[in-house]
């Protein structure tokens, strides 16, 4: 799923505490989930956001030139009105879109 397609709310909503913990039964661990989570999909955003701003790059511009990239201005613009990863994270978690495991310990 694109992050543009992302339901997740752009302002700051609550949610329910039971909703978030009846997976794992444990609300840090859910926490711990959802915040590994937002890291993917921030690592994603920056890369599409750094292969897009690339394409409009200037190498051999003076200064004045680079501040005036009206291209990559609104491609910022556009990706500052984005969700944030948290938002996107807990939108999924609460969508059950999610995928995690619990490694066992195996030390002896």
């Amino acid at each position: 799923m694109s992050v543009k397609d992302s339901k997740a709310p752009v302002n700051t909503i609550t949610y329910d505490r039971n909703k978030i913990e009846e997976k794992v039964g444990s609300i840090y661990e859910a926490i711990v989930i959802m915040g590994k989570r937002a890291e993917q999909i921030n690592a994603e955003i920056r890369t599409e956001l750094h292969q897009k701003l690339d394409e409009f790059a200037v190498h051999n511009s003076t200064l004045e030139e680079v501040f005036e990239n009206r291209e990559q201005i609104e491609i910022s613009k556009n990706y500052e009105r984005l969700p944030k990863p948290t938002s996107i994270s807990i939108r999924e978690w609460m969508d059950d879109e999610i995928y995690f495991r619990r490694t066992e310990d195996n030390r002896n």
